[in-house]
């Protein structure tokens, strides 16, 4: 049971989350309670709303978002957040059940792919105090300073809702998926 108070409904959210949550229903067909959850902050819900649409314009593709997604939802041990970017992952972004279990063992199939999951996994794991090294490696396979920062801003991005989830205990609404993590 959530900790903190899933508005049941679109309806029965803020006055201002109203027009956002409507936004996700429309794109996904459904809203989920993470959304609902930060709908109580309509500040919150389009800050995050912002940030996600925002690095969804960048150069990073749909695959290497929800790769990163779901390495840090098991470095941080979110059970909603792995749950979630498991079933995008399959869904949307169509990867196969090995790409995704690599991906929480901090790797991927795709050589480039692995470069940024590894990447994102040490900006997670040392808050963001990485290497000369590890930027060095991230760069080597490929990735511009651009990608860099996109990918900076995905780990950040996916700790927030980590964060959040796990301070709510938000009810998941996806098929479970627990991480493997130790707390």
């Amino acid at each position: 049971m959530s900790r903190l108070s899933t508005p049941p409904s679109i309806a029965a959210s803020p006055e201002a989350s109203r027009p956002m949550l409507e936004a996700v229903q429309k794109q996904l067909g459904v809203t989920p309670n993470m959304f609902r959850l930060v709908a109580n902050s309509p500040a919150g819900l389009e800050g995050y709303l912002g940030l996600n649409g925002a690095l969804g314009k960048g150069t990073l593709d749909a695959r290497t978002r929800e790769r990163i997604a779901l390495a840090v939802a098991e470095v941080n041990a979110c059970t909603y957040c792995l749950s979630a970017h498991t079933y995008l992952g399959k869904n949307l972004a169509k990867l196969d059940d090995a790409e995704m279990a690599a991906n929480r063992e901090g790797g991927s199939s795709d050589p480039m792919a692995a470069a940024a999951v590894r990447f994102a996994v040490k900006v997670t794991r040392e808050r963001g105090h990485v290497s000369d090294a590890d930027v060095q490696a991230v760069k080597a396979a490929g990735y511009n300073d651009a990608q860099v920062i996109e990918i900076v801003l995905l780990v950040a991005l996916n700790t927030l809702t980590n964060y959040v989830n796990e301070v709510a205990k938000t009810e998941v609404d996806f098929p479970v998926v627990s991480p493997r993590a130790a707390r």
